[in-house]
């Protein structure tokens, strides 16, 4: 099957549930490789919105910006608490990536960034979510960065701490940073300390 053979077809989509995240069941149909249509497919989708994400970097004291707070998604590992880069969700219409990410850095990290070089864009995992990921690179000063951080009316309550680029490697390679977001950041800063 080409390219130009690839069809599908929605039948139908109904709301399950509404509330922090909205939960769809979908029906739908697509064209097999080996000709002819599938049956009918069902599939619960998850639509959560897209997320933003930054990796602040320091390049005079060779250090990032990174944050820890409560994830409850986390709740069977050893600790809900996990390290990460900063990161939020693009929950205002119209709002670019870039625009969602300074904001984000300001408000769990007191960070005023300028410009961003995009690290990543990709599909949390398109068989279940519609979800998209933008992750972003910012060179700023990190001298008098760290503290408690977040919104209070979003029950966030985010520690930032400067970490030595040696150091937030060693946090990557021994599990201490464990979300996906945070791992690309870190293997793609990885690479980029190795290049230096």
């Amino acid at each position: 099957m080409n390219d130009n053979e690839k069809q599908w077809q929605l039948d139908s989509r109904s709301n399950v549930f509404d509330g922090f995240y909205r939960l769809d069941k979908v029906e739908f149909k697509h064209t097999l490789y080996n000709g002819g249509w599938t049956s009918t497919i069902d599939r619960e989708m998850i639509h959560r919105g897209n997320v933003t994400a930054v990796l602040p970097y320091d390049p005079k004291l060779n250090a990032v910006a990174l944050v820890e707070q409560f994830r409850i998604g986390a709740m069977n590992q050893e600790s809900p608490w996990l390290w990460e880069v900063i990161a939020g969700m693009m929950d205002k219409p119209g709002e670019a990536p870039e625009e969602v990410a300074k904001r984000e850095a300001l408000e769990e990290a007191g960070l005023e960034l300028q410009k961003l070089s995009l690290i990543a864009h990709y599909l949390a995992s398109p068989g279940s979510t519609t979800e998209e990921v933008f992750i972003f690179f910012a060179e700023t000063d990190l001298s008098s960065a760290g503290g408690v951080y977040g919104l209070a009316e979003e029950n966030e309550d985010i520690l930032v701490k400067v970490i030595p680029a040696d150091k937030a490697i060693e946090m990557l390679d021994n599990r201490t940073i464990c979300n996906a977001i945070s791992i690309i950041a870190m293997q793609w800063f990885k690479g980029y300390q190795n290049a230096r």
